[in-house]
């Protein structure tokens, strides 16, 4: 064999992979769950030990035949994982019943190690989170979710310090009066930009409103449980909000922003509904989502969903209302399988600047 042959079938064989840096490399393995990075050892020496300073860690119950096989798997994980990389995100999703002390050890770890982006997704009930969960420093994403409980049990803390914290979403918390009397849980938040609050949450007192208070808020997404009666009632005080996304019931009072004023939104989603205990005033209810409309007086995209439709549909003599509010209105997108031909026209009267978009 001719040696420039020899020397193409050796380039052809060559590991190009490996020879690139460690930083590529686990890059390339992040997208990867942590079982499949693990398995990566075997292509070479070079990546051996490589899953040992992966920066990403994500362990998710379902992708293991057992439970047993699980808490084994994070056991050795722990302990074989090279101490001094630090983590930078973990996805921790358990669908089944764990010991409340290995899910301390995984968070100890993770807060021990500068967690930075931490998702802790779980279906069992947790009575109380780490305390040192909620001073971390280095968080700058937290995501925290519980199903298991009818109702939830998890109080939200009213003392924390999370300065570095920009994202958070919340599900199955009971928040809880604070020591002025409010029910006011974000204030301390210096950076939040991005709020998230699903169905399972509540407020402990159900007389009181979730105040949702910040200068830095830019995003707002709530999403309430459809199937129950009532609600959170929520309270705005976030003079910088710019996106406003709200799936649930009609709130019993309308949301209002500082001095009564939502001008920041320009772009809102409704998908909205008439809660189970609210329908003694069939009247009355349809006209919060006007008094909602009437306040963001600078929207410039609004989605509206058909539940949406169905509620401004209740609003008697509609077609003669006038919303200055909408007319700034760029893009209006709106359920085209359920809009009728009146409520088109109302929209279409109110906006008449609009780009239509029928999904």
């Amino acid at each position: 064999m001719k040696r420039g042959t020899k020397k193409r079938i050796k380039e052809k064989n060559e590991d190009r992979f490996s020879c690139l840096p460690d930083y590529v490399l686990l890059h390339i393995l992040s997208f990867f769950d942590i079982k499949e990075a693990i398995q990566t050892c075997i292509l070479s020496t070079r990546w051996k030990n490589l899953w040992k300073i992966l920066p990403t860690l994500t362990l998710i119950s379902s992708q293991f035949a057992t439970f047993e096989a699980f808490t084994k798997f994070i056991s050795k994980i722990l302990s074989l994982r090279d101490a001094s990389a630090s983590l930078d995100v973990l996805d921790f999703q358990c669908e089944g019943r764990m010991d409340p002390r290995e899910l301390k050890r995984i968070l100890t770890y993770a807060i021990s190690h500068s967690v930075k982006r931490l998702r802790i997704d779980v279906n069992f009930d947790i009575q109380q989170f780490l305390p040192s969960l909620f001073s971390c420093h280095t968080l700058t994403s937290l995501h925290l979710s519980i199903y298991e409980s009818p109702r939830p049990i998890t109080l939200f803390p009213n003392s924390l310090n999370l300065p570095a914290v920009t994202t958070l979403a919340l599900n199955g918390f009971l928040f809880c009066v604070g020591d002025d009397g409010r029910v006011d849980p974000f204030s301390k938040f210096d950076k939040l930009d991005t709020l998230m609050i699903y169905g399972a949450c509540e407020v402990r007192d159900n007389k009181l409103n979730l105040c949702i208070s910040s200068t830095t808020l830019v995003n707002l997404t709530i999403r309430t449980n459809y199937s129950a009666a009532g609600g959170i009632r929520f309270q705005l005080y976030t003079p910088n909000l710019c996106t406003f996304v709200y799936h649930g019931h009609i709130p019993f009072q309308k949301l209002c922003g500082i001095n009564s004023n939502l001008s920041s939104i320009k772009h809102v989603l409704l998908d909205m509904t008439i809660g189970v205990g609210m329908w003694s005033n069939p009247k009355d209810n349809p006209l919060l989502l006007l008094h909602l409309l009437d306040e963001l007086a600078n929207v410039e995209s609004l989605t509206i969903s058909h539940r949406t439709l169905k509620v401004l549909s209740l609003v008697p003599y509609l077609l003669e209302i006038e919303f200055t509010s909408l007319y700034n209105l760029k893009s209006l997108k709106v359920d085209g399988k359920f809009i009728t031909e009146g409520m088109l026209y109302f929209l279409l009267q109110n906006a008449p600047s609009a780009k239509v978009i029928l999904y």
